[in-house]
């Protein structure tokens, strides 16, 4: 690129962050009223409790009543009123799984996934599929960078799940049947406390069906949490299994510039033994404890899951012919953390720690190639995968550990100004080991790779609060991260023996948080800039790869407003821009430059509305619309889609301990694409159908 280019889309670059600044001020200042902090307490950003509007970074909180009453028992719905984020269910990890989308970028591995203080998937990618709902206090989200507290494990966005602590439940039962002969049910409960032990255990599971007869769902889950003073400090530990049947849908495949009509919207041509079975095993324990300097907290936590996965994909010449692919894969994840936390005056706070991520997965797998071949009508079950010859073998060693540094100075010299800064020295170690045994003629290829990369990562925030008396306040801030993320690993069936290149970002964000009218008015709006590189897509053929630069950018707000307690009417509204600034896409034929081209999937326009009314007592209903921009299916952007909205429903009556609802999700029945398929080859996952419930939810208090 000349010169006269990079400056020139420097200015525009700066002039876009200025612009959105001075917007942000100017609805800052027009914003007058009687004015105190909020109270709304959050821990992801700082890993200590502190007022959300204080913090500089977009921060959206889902409270777990809210979630209750929504009957929202899965991330798609638990988001769906965070602004700017997508998170649409199912992909190639099955319909236990989905997809978030933050800022723009439809990548699954590109946020973090936190429970409890851990991250969830470790070294790998996030485990959405053993995420459990059941028991949520609040689900906190933090667009951009994860904190420098969480590691090389993040660009756009951190989604933290709480449950109730040890000794807390929402102690509550819930039953509920729905369309396709789907159940569901659940219970949490605050078990009795034994001297100063603090006990709770929750426990669901769930059967459910789809529009595609032979696509399927069940889990069962259950997580014990103990807490016990001891010594001078408090002991906590958590346990919990997820158990996963998935029997996972087809994509549809992309003809040209749009999906093929020749298969049926719910045809599956997966083999009569299609599962993805998945057992999850976690033990965490951790001790905090007082110390001359401060609190010490050590956090250690490891997972261990075994993965059957057995598929087939569709060949894109629409000849009905099928790959099929048998998988065994085992997954350990370590996570070890300590930190010492130091406060001094009531001002400043200054956290110092080290961890340590590892993890290690090894798959076998056993392909056919051109294993067979079926009616595109989906009229004939395929053979299971024990019918078809195996042409070829591969085997899959990886192993990860990511280490690092971190100190986070917050400083709030008045009641004013907030100061965070934040830095980490990050040491990435990845060893691999991979085979591929094909015939006829017999070819066998192995090779080892190994790399050690150690690098800073840093960020850099300040908040400032115009004015605040009761609780009216505005606030307003800036921060700047850049990040450093090993690239993910996918899982897939092909032999990808090369290790890709990091990737890394540098993000800016300016923003506003304002409450009005005795704090029921809250209103928040950030501006975002972000050069990313080294992302990794999937290209046509279904490999990953670096796809060069992006970048992403945009603005996201988000409206509140309690009319009483119990009613609450919220709207966001986000344009993201998220467009290739250096990538050479190959079509399978050549290489396109693709070079100023939106971001597949990505819309311009993401908005969603919600009316809750929620009383503890008596009749409720809560309704969320969301409506998701035009896009394209392809690097190239020659497959536009329109935009299409979603309606999600519920209406119910809550007696003393008896809550009864009906619940709908997608009740327009939309099948619109929402998910792009990394395995098979540029074809992609729809909406699911329409669903509507029955649950009933019994107080156990």
């Amino acid at each position: 690129m000349r010169k006269s280019e990079q400056g020139g889309r420097r200015q525009i670059d700066i002039g876009f962050i200025a612009g959105v600044a001075f917007l942000i001020g100017v609805l800052a200042f027009s914003m007058r009223a009687e004015a105190e902090p909020l109270d709304t307490i959050v821990v992801t950003a700082t890993r200590v409790p502190e007022s959300a509007d204080r913090i500089p970074a977009a921060i959206s909180i889902v409270p777990g009543i809210e979630m209750v009453v929504r009957g929202a028992a899965d991330i798609t719905s638990a988001l769906a009123l965070v602004p700017g984020v997508e998170s649409p269910a199912g992909g190639d990890a099955g319909p236990s799984s989905a997809v978030p989308a933050f800022l723009g970028l439809h990548e699954f591995d590109a946020f973090l996934l936190v429970v409890d203080g851990v991250p969830w998937g470790g070294a790998f990618n996030p485990a959405i599929s053993g995420l459990n709902f059941n028991d949520i206090e609040r689900v906190e989200v933090v667009k951009g960078s994860a904190p420098v507290l969480y590691g090389a494990t993040s660009f756009v966005g951190v989604v933290q799940a709480i449950h109730y602590p040890a000794g807390a439940a929402t102690n509550e039962a819930d039953l509920a049947y729905g369309g396709y002969g789907s159940v569901r049910g659940s219970a949490a409960y605050a078990l009795p406390q034994v001297g100063n032990y603090r006990q709770s255990i929750a426990v669901n599971g769930q059967s459910l069906g789809f529009a595609d007869a032979r696509e399927a769902l069940k889990n069962e889950a259950a997580l014990y949490r103990g807490a016990l003073d001891l010594g001078s400090g408090t002991f906590r530990i958590d346990a919990d299994v997820n158990l996963v049947r998935d029997a996972p849908a087809s994509p549809v495949i992309r003809t040209g510039t749009g999906l093929t009509t020749l298969t049926p919207i719910d045809a599956n041509f997966n083999p009569a033994d299609a599962r993805i079975d998945e057992n999850r095993y976690h033990l965490a324990a951790g001790y905090s404890q007082p110390a001359a300097w401060g609190t010490w907290d050590t956090l250690a936590s490891y997972a261990y899951s075994s993965v059957t996965d057995v598929r087939a994909f569709l060949h894109r010449d629409l000849s009905g012919t099928a790959d099929t692919q048998h998988q065994d894969r085992h997954i350990e994840d370590g996570y070890f953390d300590i930190h010492l936390t130091s406060q001094w005056f009531g001002e400043m706070t200054l956290i110092v720690g080290a961890d340590l991520l590892y993890g290690r997965g090894r798959q076998r797998t056993s392909n056919g190639n051109g294993g067979y071949t079926v009616p595109l009508d989906g009229s004939v079950l395929p053979p299971p995968t024990t019918a078809v010859p195996v042409n070829e073998t591969g085997t899959l060693d990886d192993k990860r550990l990511f280490a690092g540094q971190y100190a986070q100075y917050d400083w709030k010299p008045d009641n004013r100004w907030d100061l965070l800064a934040g830095v980490r020295l990050n040491e990435a170690y990845e060893r691999k080991s991979s085979s591929d045994h094909t015939l006829p003629p017999p070819v066998l290829m192995s090779e080892v790779v190994s790399n050690t990369r150690v690098k800073p990562t840093g960020t850099l925030g300040v908040s400032y609060r115009l004015w605040a008396a009761r609780k009216d306040e505005a606030v307003v801030y800036a921060d700047y991260r850049n990040a450093f993320k090993p690239a993910a690993i996918d899982f897939g069936p092909d032999y990808r023996p090369d290790l890709l290149s990091p990737e890394t970002t540098q993000s800016y964000e300016v923003g506003l948080k304002s409450a009005a009218a005795e704090g029921r008015l809250t209103y928040q709006a950030a501006g975002f800039l972000l050069n990313l590189d080294n992302i990794v897509v999937a290209t046509s053929s279904g490999a990953l790869a670096n796809a060069g630069r992006e970048k992403l950018r945009g603005i996201e707000t988000e409206v509140r407003f309690e009319v009483v307690p119990e009613f609450a009417l919220v709207a966001t509204a986000s344009y993201h821009d998220a467009r290739f600034t250096n990538f050479l896409f190959f079509d399978g034929a050549s290489s396109v430059d693709v070079r100023g081209r939106e971001l597949p999937l990505s819309p311009h326009m993401l908005t969603s509305a919600g009316l809750l009314y929620t009383p503890e007592h008596g009749f409720l209903a809560t309704v969320v619309a969301r409506y998701i921009g035009r896009r394209f299916l392809d690097d190239e952007n020659i497959s536009p889609v329109g935009g299409y909205p979603t309606w999600d429903a519920n209406v119910g009556y809550s007696w003393s301990r008896i809550r009864v609802t009906i619940d709908g999700t997608n009740l327009t029945n939309r099948r619109d694409p929402s998910i792009s398929s990394e395995f098979g080859s540029q074809s992609f996952y729809l909406v699911p159908a329409r669903m509507i419930w029955l649950r009933a939810g019994y107080a156990l208090r």
